[in-house]
């Protein structure tokens, strides 16, 4: 018996056969805009598909210069274009698998002054205004479309992804919010859908029966002044008339002041939304969003939701996931945690994608990243079980080294033990788990509950040891820091009493997660119909976008945010998720202090200076999550007696516990010994 019986069933779109129901969705990897990236695409690719999904879709391709979303981004628009893709579809084809070339057209959301839209009406996200688009040039742009597929068809694509949500430039004619027109593509309902149906008319006319088209679909634009259901299930129903293949779900625009892919949103949150669609249309429906265990797939398409689950990041994190979920070992895949911290802000920041659990991601061919069975098996100990050592430890032990992964407390995890009982972040444990199988079935030896020494370490006469010993909180030099109802961010969250009315010294991630942690009752993930009121996401079919009113659940405590610096509170977050713990703390009421000078704490509490003013925070707890140092105790001591030693994530570096750096640079380190 199949362990997941319903993910593993293949699907038959006439055309093709599907090997599976699992979708990698469409991601900007940053290696879609120079040909000079299209072997690393394929290297990227090819390893997902032999990994077993079903269908791959690629990053956006703009259909003409207007369409891009930064200049010379990726472009399908000639046939020197087209046939240089043949090496991405041949990787793809050559492990069994199936991709579909994503076309995308940015629209308002173009990063460049050659923008166009339904109206000349400028995007909160973007710097250029969009010229309105005449009737001839709404007719272009449908041609570029086509031209399009017809050219990914050349390039040996199974299909083409019609890129008609997220805010793009389809999503912007269909809703009224933008769409101001009073011609044959405005106005009216009707008007207003009429261009995405004649692009897929059209083309399924231009590229014949045996091509997949998949359209991606506004379920929920989460904007004011967006369709309504009525309207997205007239467009579904006339898509599929025009020749849709499969529906995809796309939920909220870039814009949208709603998240819906960051760790803190439920799994499988929007999936109703597929499942309101189903009994609508008879193509297959493709839901999205938050889906990153096989578990959760299966449930969606096993409750009838879906018939297909997409999934961008999940295969990002693990090339492998499939093929594990088919041998029913889910306990070995790599987990996305949704934080986005290595993706989508790769993204924003104009560097490759990869990946926080997996820095190898989009980096396939680079040889620092290639774990090469070593020829001649060392003796190695890592010292610190956190990120940074078990990814060090595992690597090794994976080439054939002896490892000894020796960590002080009971459990394996270091600064993940905490950063997992912060609510919204309990996806944390998903990558302990994995890490745990993982030096397991690598054959790491783990001591735990063992203070190693320098000492003991050289007595062993280790080739090298790797230290790995994390950080300490620092404490910040203010009159009053050793006063009774000062706490360290680690007492806190590991259960140390706090007061009703709290001051937080330091806004960076941690502050933030402090904080957060401070303002729910307890700290366990909103279910999705709570977190659904806490953002103002309904059910109903009526209001425009999917939008109503918040719902808030009052915090219990009062909760003061301060930080010395001038800047925003919160500016050094990530781009696509800073946004929303800044949001999230303002609906419980957490005030924001920036550009303080930390005077004293005494009985009264904490005494502050903003600019020329003095003020007293009547405080009954002061947290300090002031930054950290670097443990190193053992350094010296090795170095001392000969041993050749090796620094590597928080030992290293202490800077607000970075992961995603400590994860690469344990990795990179393992593959060079």
């Amino acid at each position: 018996m199949s362990p997941y019986p319903r993910l593993l069933e293949p699907l038959d779109l006439g055309s093709v056969t599907l090997a599976n129901r699992v979708v990698m969705g469409s991601m900007h990897t940053g290696l879609e805009d120079r040909a000079r990236d299209l072997p690393k695409l394929a290297a990227y690719f090819g390893e997902r598909a032999a990994g077993g999904v079903g269908l791959i879709v690629t990053g956006g391709y703009a259909p003409n210069w207007e369409g891009w979303l930064l200049p010379f981004a990726g472009t399908m628009a000639s046939g020197r274009a087209a046939d240089g893709h043949r090496t991405v579809t041949d990787a793809v084809h050559a492990e069994g698998g199936r991709i579909l070339l994503q076309i995308l057209h940015a629209g308002r959301y173009a990063y460049h002054p050659l923008s166009v839209s339904a109206s000349a009406v400028k995007s909160p996200i973007t710097p250029f205004k969009p010229r309105a688009l005449s009737g001839r040039g709404v007719e272009r742009q449908i041609g570029a479309f086509v031209r399009a597929a017809k050219l990914a068809q050349r390039a040996g694509y199974d299909g083409v992804e019609i890129m008609g949500s997220e805010g793009y430039l389809i999503n912007q004619f269909l809703a009224p919010r933008t769409n101001r027109r009073t011609d044959r593509w405005g106005g009216s309902a009707e008007n207003r859908r009429r261009l995405p149906v004649e692009i897929v008319r059209r083309t399924r006319e231009a590229v014949g029966p045996d091509f997949v088209v998949m359209y991606r679909l506004s379920l929920l634009d989460l904007v004011a002044n967006g369709q309504d259901w009525a309207e997205v299930v007239e467009l579904a129903t006339e898509l599929e008339a025009a020749g849709a293949t499969l529906l995809n779900t796309g939920i909220g625009w870039h814009e949208a002041r709603v998240p819906t892919i960051v760790t803190s949103v439920p799994r499988a949150a929007f999936a109703w939304t597929t499942g309101r669609l189903k009994p609508h249309v008879g193509i297959p429906l493709v839901a999205s969003n938050r889906i990153n265990m096989p578990d959760v797939a299966e449930g969606i398409l096993a409750r009838g939701e879906a018939d297909l689950v997409s999934m961008a990041r999940p295969l990002l994190a693990d090339p492998d996931w499939v093929r594990k979920a088919a041998g029913d070992r889910a306990d070995e895949i790599n987990t996305c945690i949704a934080c986005n911290q290595a993706c989508l802000d790769h993204t924003f920041q104009r560097k490759t994608v990869t990946c926080l659990v997996n820095p190898r991601a989009g980096r396939e061919t680079e040889a620092a990243y290639l774990p090469v069975p070593t020829v001649r098996r060392k003796r190695f100990a890592v010292v610190g079980a956190g990120p940074a050592g078990l990814a060090a430890a595992s690597t090794l032990a994976e080439r054939g080294h002896q490892v000894d992964l020796i960590e002080a407390a009971g459990e394996i995890g270091g600064q993940f033990n905490l950063a997992k009982r912060i609510p919204g972040k309990e996806e944390f444990h998903e990558t302990l788990r994995y890490f745990a199988r993982r030096i397991e079935l690598a054959g790491v030896r783990t001591k735990l509950g063992t203070r190693a020494t320098a000492e003991d370490l050289a007595r062993e006469g280790y080739d090298a040891v790797l230290l790995a010993t994390g950080v300490s909180p620092r404490t910040p030099a203010i009159p009053g820091v050793d006063h009774p109802k000062v706490l360290s961010y680690v007492d806190v969250i590991q259960g140390a009493a706090v007061g009703a009315r709290v001051a937080v010294i330091g806004a960076g991630g941690i502050g933030f997660d402090v904080s957060s942690f401070l303002v729910h009752p307890d700290s366990a993930t909103l279910d999705p119909a709570a977190w659904r009121a806490e953002w103002g996401v309904t059910q109903d079919e009526g209001p425009r976008g999917g939008l109503a009113e918040r719902v808030d659940t009052p915090s219990p405590r009062q909760v003061y945010l301060v930080q010395r610096k001038t800047t925003r509170v919160g500016a050094g977050l990530g781009k696509t998720s800073g946004w929303v713990h800044r949001a999230a703390l303002t609906h419980k009421g957490v005030e924001m202090i920036s550009g303080a000078s930390y005077d004293r704490i005494d009985d009264e509490g904490l005494h502050v200076t903003v600019g020329d003013s003095s003020r007293v925070l009547a405080v009954d707890t002061v947290v300090v999550c002031a930054g950290q140092e670097p443990r190193r105790d053992l350094y010296d001591g090795l170095v001392a007696a000969g041993v050749a030693v090796h620094l590597v994530g928080g030992a290293d570096v202490a800077a607000e516990l970075d992961a995603k750096r400590a994860i690469d640079q344990a990795t990179r380190l393992a593959v060079a010994l």
